[in-house]
Formats: C-alpha cells, structure tokens, sequence
C-alpha cells in the first residue's frame, strides 16, 4: 500500500464525524448476539480493501453492524461478504472464496472494495448528511488509485454516491443522471484520467441473494462484463 493510502486508511479508522453512527457502531459491539459473545469487535470506521494497482474498484453501501463492524474489513464476516468473495474468488479476483477475519489470508487482485459510508448505521441505512460527511473519503481514495477503470456499484445508494464522487473528481455527469439498474452502465471521463465506466448491480444483500433477485449467475456475468470493459480500455 502507498503512502498516501496508508495515511487515507488512518484517517477513516480515526473518523468520529457522525454521533449518530459513532454510537451506533459502539453500541452493537457493546451487545453482540450470542453468536458473537466475546469477541473484540472493530467498532470502528471501516477503511477499503484490496490492490492498490486494482483497474476494478466495487462499492458497496456501509459495513454490517455484526459484519465489517465486527472484523475491521468491508464485506466480512457476513452474508454479503460470503457472496461477494466466493464470487470475486470464481472471476480470479479473488484468492479464497471466504473471508472471515482481517488477516484471515484473503487477498484481490486487480480490485479494490469499499463503502462510501465508512460506520454501521441503524437499520443499514445512511442518512444523507452521513453520505456527505463521508464523500471525500472516498473522493481521495479513488484519487489514490490511479488505475481504475471500471467501477461497480452495487446498489442504488452506491450508484447515486458514485456519481457524485465522479463528478466531484471531474468528470461531466449527464442529465438527466444515468439511472441505476441491475447492468446498467454509464460511461463518464475525468479530465487528466481518462475514461471510467460505472457499471450496477444489484447489493449482495441477504434480502437480493435469498430471494433470487440476484444470483451467483447474475452477479458473475456483471463481474464478467466489468473485466470486458477493462479489456476494452487497454
């Protein structure tokens, strides 16, 4: 890691921006269920993750109160991180298809992960005061991976947080503003940077994964079009 990288990741850990998720966060680690009695949870924010060179860059929404609240690592130790790893895992992205723990020998390759909103919120639902107070994070850190070309925003909220963390670094944003979708893409330009496509895809949530709104097929031919795209743009 660079850095830069290391100085943006002390700082996110540090951050005590938002009462609301600062309480939150130290609440649910104050009262785990019982599954989790005894262990030392993060209940901290929770910085990105994965290969400082990656040209793939996922966002999600925010850690999981008893998830990445819990480990220190977005998208572990959860539903979501299950699905998600065990497919970055079947693209090559991926060197294990779980991850269950910080240190737990998980490594990306050519991606990178994060939430746009660093805490466990209530209910797993930002405001949209904590979205703001939390876009230049991810503002600098996109700035601090230069090689990324393709973004995938799984979600609504992500989408829309994308956007404006693109446009905020530059690139002219349509209107009317593309619309999220599961495969939607957008293509934008940052002046000095080039070309970034956005592409969505449904949230590996519990409540998208379980019903079959998104499957493992659906979410490996999104993963597969994002590496098309990055083939594309060399």
């Amino acid at each position: 890691m660079s850095r830069k990288l290391a100085t943006l990741t002390r700082e996110i850990e540090a951050c005590r921006a938002c009462p609301r998720l600062v309480a939150w966060r130290e609440e649910s680690a104050a009262k785990p269920p019982r599954r989790f009695a005894g262990e030392e949870y993060w209940a901290r924010p929770v910085p990105g993750f994965g290969d400082p060179a990656a040209r793939l860059l996922l966002v999600g929404l925010a850690p999981a109160a008893h998830g990445g609240n819990r480990t220190g690592r977005v998208f572990t130790g959860d539903s979501s991180g299950d699905f998600l790893f065990a497919a970055l895992h079947r693209s090559g992205l991926a060197n294990q298809a779980e991850s269950i723990r910080r240190g737990d020998g998980l490594t990306l390759t050519d991606a990178w992960v994060l939430a746009p909103v660093r805490c466990a919120p209530p209910d797993n639902r930002p405001t949209p005061d904590e979205f703001d107070r939390c876009r230049p994070f991810f503002v600098r850190e996109l700035a601090l991976l230069p090689n990324v070309g393709v973004v995938l925003a799984l979600g609504g909220l992500a989408w829309a947080s994308t956007l404006r963390v693109l446009a905020e670094s530059g690139a002219s944003i349509p209107r009317p503003a593309p619309a999220f979708g599961h495969g939607a893409e957008a293509r934008v330009e940052i002046p000095g940077r080039g070309p970034v496509t956005l592409l969505g895809s449904y949230h590996v949530s519990r409540q998208n994964t379980n019903t079959g709104r998104l499957t493992p097929a659906m979410f490996d031919e999104v993963l597969s079009r994002a590496r098309e795209a990055l083939a594309r743009s060399r």
